[in-house]
């Protein structure tokens, strides 16, 4: 039995993304040359490699074989092509970077800075929540990641490089908003604990640091509704589905605007940290060095926010 590299990223990419249709996407294929290949594959191998679970394609016990010999086999191309890379310097390569979505309201300044520097560096951008994101990182899907709140694993090496504090949004025309008293005075979590909460969903990093102060106050909180983005949290406050805890680099513009509000809550602001992971056993390839790098020069202001990032030219 022989698979080519192809066939294998094939099984990967369905089982990954759980459909024929996206990993087609993907590939740059049609449906029907993925579906004839995935037919192929398994008459070749004599096993079944998928089954369909709800909507979803998931591997088979020998179909998880293959896709991790696949993402083997993937990693082991791209370590050749960071160690050529490293031969060239930072005139060419590819860095694969994993960021949790909150971190889109502040990345754009660092990627810019980061092409500038080194415009030969192709950037690929992988947005999903925290659990995604690390599972993406763990894969080697990503090479290096923007999370929230490093996960407790030996094989992951995290650095801070800013703060990001979580706020209370509401609406302001909200009554905690417009109440005189709160001015004075903190709302207290058992106040807050009476007025429906817009959440983020499982796995949002956001959500589970405000879960772990309502745990540790002994406070439960209504859920309105659960949603899959800060911006559609955003708009929801906006329209008066409940507040949001949601970190203060993505409501700027909101508040600048006079959209939302944010609420004088006991124990709040709630002071996170953004980090950048990678696999502490992996030797970057230069491009991710270089973003790691730019990463660290940053220093956050008064108002936690990051700061505009120097542009030098780059002296590869």
């Amino acid at each position: 039995m022989t698979l080519d590299f192809r066939q294998l990223q094939i099984i990967e990419a369905v089982a990954r993304l759980g459909s024929v249709t996206r990993a087609a996407e993907e590939l740059g294929l049609s449906q029907p040359a993925v579906s004839m290949q995935l037919k192929q594959i398994e008459e070749r191998v004599g096993l079944p490699l998928l089954r369909r679970s709800g909507r979803l394609f998931v591997a088979t016990e020998a179909g998880e074989e293959i896709v991790r010999s696949a993402r083997q086999v993937a990693q082991t191309l791209a370590d050749l092509d960071d160690a050529l890379h490293r031969l060239r310097g930072l005139e060419r390569g590819h860095l694969r970077l994993g960021v949790v979505s909150t971190a889109n309201y502040f990345l754009p300044d660092y990627l810019v800075a980061f092409r500038r520097r080194h415009p030969g560096i192709t950037v690929t951008l992988h947005v999903a929540n925290r659990d995604q994101v690390v599972q993406a990182l763990e894969d080697n899907l990503v090479e290096i990641a923007i999370i929230g709140r490093p996960p407790d694993s030996s094989e992951l090496f995290a650095t801070r490089f800013m703060d990001n504090p979580l706020v209370v949004i509401a609406p302001p025309d909200h009554p905690l908003a417009c109440d005189p008293d709160t001015a004075a005075a903190p709302i207290s979590l058992n106040r807050l604990a009476l007025e429906p909460f817009v959440m983020r969903e499982p796995g949002s990093g956001t959500r589970a640091a405000f879960e772990r102060v309502l745990a540790a106050a002994g406070v439960r909180v209504q859920h309105a509704c659960v949603l899959a983005s800060n911006e559609a949290v955003k708009q929801a406050v906006q329209a008066g589905l409940g507040l949001a805890v949601i970190s203060a680099q993505t409501v700027e513009t909101e508040l600048q605007l006079g959209r939302l509000v944010t609420l004088n809550v006991a124990g709040f602001p709630i002071l996170r940290q953004w980090f950048v992971v990678h696999r502490a056993q992996r030797q970057l390839s230069p491009g991710a060095r270089a973003f790691r790098e730019l990463l660290r020069e940053s220093r956050h202001g008064s108002d936690g926010g990051p700061r505009r990032v120097p542009v030098v030219a780059s002296s590869a």
